[in-house]
């Protein structure tokens, strides 16, 4: 069975903009796309609310569906597009849907945004806990900006693609986030930007000038002894490191500028509570204006 593009919508701006997206990335990826909308006060199939307190979220949750499907299926007549309400609470739904998903698409709202349930805590606790890749996507996302601006400096999909960025750890296993990354460059023909940081390790104290440009040069040898089979695996694929000095939070920030997307991986935790995404992936979701991919990995 085709795995689908699946995006969960609650009617938000940010929701909106993330199927947008999910539909191009399905497109892409030659998949179907999938929209689901939860709610746990959902009738009966068949029926329809009696009270009426319940027919006006009934009829909003119609509507958030029926305007989605109108507007994608305008927008990109060639997609199969699929769309479902569930009778769930909307984290539970999400992950549920995700099992079956090759990603899993969401809303993501700014450092002050309101959101709907699918862009505020709902996002961050299933981004916690999905084991397929997630992408967040913030409201106002458009498809020209994932390109580069044309000579005038105008927003147009007719230039090529921005750059993916991918942060690279070369002290543990990151094989998923990289084949996701250098796929997603591949498919959308764009150079792949894979931003390291690196620090001087503790116990080192202040290093001089030659033993920093020393453990500066080592960490660029991992760097690219790590990415050389991806470089074989995906011949194609324009591959610029960049290494920066500093915590990973603040590096990834500050690379994500100018990228179209930006790929993280998201370790897994066997923590029974709690917040699982890590400090680097909280501070993406929450100052980052670009699509991210957290992709789970050990």
């Amino acid at each position: 069975m085709t795995r689908p593009v699946v995006v969960g919508l609650d009617g938000s701006r940010e929701s909106f903009a993330a199927a947008d997206w999910a539909a191009r990335e399905a497109l892409r990826r030659g998949r179907p796309l999938r929209l689901v909308h939860a709610w746990e006060g959902l009738p009966d199939e068949g029926t329809e609310a009696t009270l009426p307190e319940l027919r006006a979220p009934q009829y909003h949750a119609r509507r958030v569906l029926r305007t989605a499907l109108e507007r994608l299926n305008a927008r990109y007549p060639q997609l199969y597009i699929a769309a479902e309400q569930v009778r769930m609470q909307p984290g539970a739904a999400l992950l549920a849907e995700a099992e079956n998903a090759e990603l899993l698409v969401i809303g993501s709202q700014g450092p002050s945004g309101v959101g709907g349930y699918f862009s505020g805590s709902v996002a961050l606790a299933t981004v916690a806990h999905v084991e397929q890749p997630v992408a967040l996507v913030r409201a106002g996302f458009a498809a020209a900006d994932e390109h580069l601006p044309d000579s005038s400096g105008k927003p147009s999909v007719r230039e090529p693609y921005r750059d993916v960025a991918v942060a690279v750890d070369t002290d543990g296993s990151c094989d998923d986030v990289l084949e996701f990354a250098f796929r997603a460059a591949d498919l959308r023909e764009a150079p792949l930007r894979a931003v390291h940081a690196w620090h001087v390790p503790l116990g080192h104290g202040i290093p001089g000038d030659e033993e920093h440009a020393r453990l500066r040069g080592e960490a660029e040898r991992e760097l690219a002894a790590l990415l050389q089979p991806w470089r074989e695996k995906y011949p194609s694929v324009l591959v610029r490191e960049a290494l920066f000095e500093g915590r990973p939070a603040h590096v990834l920030v500050r690379a994500a500028n100018g990228a179209g997307l930006l790929v993280v991986g998201r370790r897994r935790r066997r923590a029974a509570v709690g917040s699982r995404t890590g400090p680097v992936a909280h501070a993406l979701i929450h100052h980052v204006d670009r699509p991210v991919v957290l992709v789970p990995h050990d």
